[in-house]
């Protein structure tokens, strides 16, 4: 079957059935549908959510990727996060979120990016109003559940074919303090992924001349710590690309390094499922 986009859900879907490789990418973060709903309940101009965007990084998966599936977000990330839980509801503008202790808030949470995004640095908070439970629970049922759903479905199938799956999961992140990294690769400090593919993986930002950091300051989020399972075969990776590798000076378009970055995501593909291929299929599905 040849590779297509599927648009009937709020993600595009590309690759063949059944898989052609075991790695999987994900791109959560970098939509640009903002429906009309949210607009009319936003307290900022449009462009104060631009940050909360992974500006064109799936410009750059899509780019990168040759035969792997491909599961891209098009709602934006101030719909719904799908980094976070459904049960990271913030009580500040979700009638229906629970009232927890602070003490027990994620840190995203308290800092006012739950499921929903209450605030960001730059605009402060967001919304003229609170949301009802129906308004949330309908982004949760419409959105977040059908992307961890194909996501979670494309895994399945690449280790069913291959006995070992690898996800890719690509975000771009601002500029860090001077010197910082340019690149940070998180397997939750070692909890979603081999080392070997991590290895990989930075071995290529080194050998194209990219800063690279492990877990500091980004480990992974929700779409790890609910899809990897390396003890069954199933490893992820998230991928934060400094956006100003990849962008023009205004952050708005692609810019001069753009075919460089996508050459270093494609060689991560290629490395990731020569790694991956590594494993006998008997020892991988054990």
């Amino acid at each position: 079957m040849p590779s297509a986009p599927f648009t009937s859900l709020p993600f595009e879907r590309f690759g063949t059935t059944p898989p052609s490789s075991p790695v999987v990418i994900s791109v959560p973060h970098a939509g640009r549908d903002y429906p009309l709903a949210l607009k009319t309940a936003l307290r900022v101009p449009l462009s104060g959510l631009l940050p909360l965007e992974d500006r064109l990084v799936d410009a750059v998966a899509k780019a990168a990727r040759t035969h792997q599936t491909t599961i891209v977000q098009l709602r934006a990330r101030a719909w719904i996060d799908l980094n976070r839980s459904e049960d990271e509801r913030d009580p500040l503008i979700d009638e229906g979120a629970t009232t927890t202790p602070l003490a027990q808030q994620s840190a995203k949470l308290r800092s006012g990016l739950g499921l929903v995004p209450r605030r960001t640095s730059a605009a402060g908070d967001l919304w003229a109003r609170r949301f009802t439970d129906a308004e949330i629970t309908t982004r949760i049922v419409e959105d977040h559940r059908p992307y961890h759903d194909a996501v979670g479905a494309a895994l399945q199938a690449a280790r069913a074919r291959f006995g070992i799956a690898v996800l890719l999961d690509v975000h771009s992140m601002p500029p860090l303090a001077p010197g910082g990294p340019r690149i940070v690769i998180g397997d939750r400090f070692g909890h979603a992924a081999d080392g070997r593919f991590v290895e990989v993986v930075e071995a290529a930002c080194v050998a194209h001349g990219f800063s690279v950091a492990r877990n500091a300051p980004y480990a992974g989020g929700h779409i790890l710590e609910r899809h990897a399972a390396p003890g069954t075969g199933i490893h992820a990776i998230q991928l934060e690309l400094d956006r100003t590798l990849y962008l023009d000076r205004k952050h708005h378009a692609p810019g001069a390094g753009f075919a460089r970055v996508v050459d270093l995501v494609r060689v991560m593909l290629d490395a990731l499922a020569e790694e991956a291929r590594l494993t006998p299929l008997a020892a991988a599905a054990e």
